[in-house]
């Protein structure tokens, strides 16, 4: 710590994590270290049958290939260091660390909240205009939508982070929190927040309602498509397509709204935490789910590359 205008500036935090409860952190421990594996597992072995299969070699597939793998590195930017909390004594985590881990935090949300909006343009088209959807979604333009998220994503991450922690901390130095976040940071800013407090809610509602204005629209020409479709089998199967996307949506889009929508004063430690859980842990653990546990075409392409693994292991 460095001491300045008879001020402790803050040169490192402690994580305070879930609990204290030496019994209750193994639990912890135990319960996140499954959830991690079944998130890596679940997400690789989407991306893998995405590959191996040249059924879902569709401009569909590869956004959601390229969400499963947004979700393994989002992921591990928060369970590794809550599983290490867990069994360590000292929850220390320095300024630098802390800022990567808010960067890339930060960053992906953002690059998530992108590649959703392009996932519902990518079904508006498939939807609206089936006929033409091999020329207006070519693979070119499906890499560059991806491309354009992680840009915008980890731009507006940048600007974030910088004027963050160009924020001077003072005080008590626990962040009660399992990683650092805006919320828990800024209550311990030794400077005025006010124009920062502006800033950070221009940043975060441009990009949200940027976002959500695209997938609002998708949805709107979407719904319009399925009311004019005369069969009850079309309009199921064209609903369908979009049902997981939309569960995916509200799961995200949902629990960052809750989240951040409201003022820093009416943030809580436990409250915080819980509703955190659904955007940095939950969401990436059932997206895999999401996306294939309905869907006959992930369903044939498991069964064709399980039937070729097991042939190759009995010859």
């Amino acid at each position: 710590m460095e001491v300045e205008e008879n001020r402790t500036l803050i040169t490192d935090f402690v994580l305070a994590g879930f609990t204290t409860d030496p019994f209750l952190r193994i639990i912890f421990f135990m319960l996140f270290l499954a959830t991690y594996f079944i998130t890596l597992t679940g997400n690789l072995g989407l991306i893998a049958l995405i590959y191996l299969d040249s059924r879902l070699h569709t401009p569909m597939y590869f956004f959601v290939g390229s969400l499963s793998f947004l979700d393994i590195w989002y992921s591990s930017v928060y369970t590794p260091r809550i599983l290490f909390d867990s069994v360590s004594k000292s929850n220390h985590i320095s300024l630098a660390g802390c800022a990567a881990q808010f960067f890339f935090s930060a960053g992906l949300a953002y690059t998530e909240c992108f590649l959703l909006a392009f996932m519902a343009y990518d079904r508006f088209v498939a939807i609206c205009n089936p006929l033409l959807y091999a020329t207006a979604m070519p693979k070119k333009l499906c890499a560059q939508l991806v491309v354009g998220a992680y840009v915008a994503g980890f731009a507006s991450a940048i600007i974030l982070t910088g004027n963050t922690f160009h924020l001077r901390f003072c005080g008590n130095r626990v962040i009660n929190h399992y990683f650092c976040d805006v919320a828990p940071l800024v209550k311990m800013a030794c400077d005025d927040i006010g124009i920062y407090d502006l800033f950070v809610s221009s940043l975060m509602g441009c990009n949200l309602l940027a976002t959500t204005a695209v997938i609002l629209r998708s949805y709107i020409g979407i719904g319009a498509a399925i009311v004019r479709i005369r069969s009850a089998e079309g309009r199921r199967k064209a609903f369908f397509t979009c049902s997981a996307h939309l569960v995916s949506v509200t799961l995200f889009y949902g629990s960052i709204l809750i989240m951040y929508s409201r003022p820093n004063s009416q943030h809580t430690p436990d409250w915080d935490k819980a509703n955190a859980l659904f955007y940095t842990v939950v969401n990436p653990l059932v997206n895999p789910f999401i996306y294939s546990l309905r869907n006959k075409d992930v369903k044939a392409a498991f069964k064709k590359v399980w039937g070729k693994f097991r042939s190759s292991i009995i010859e």
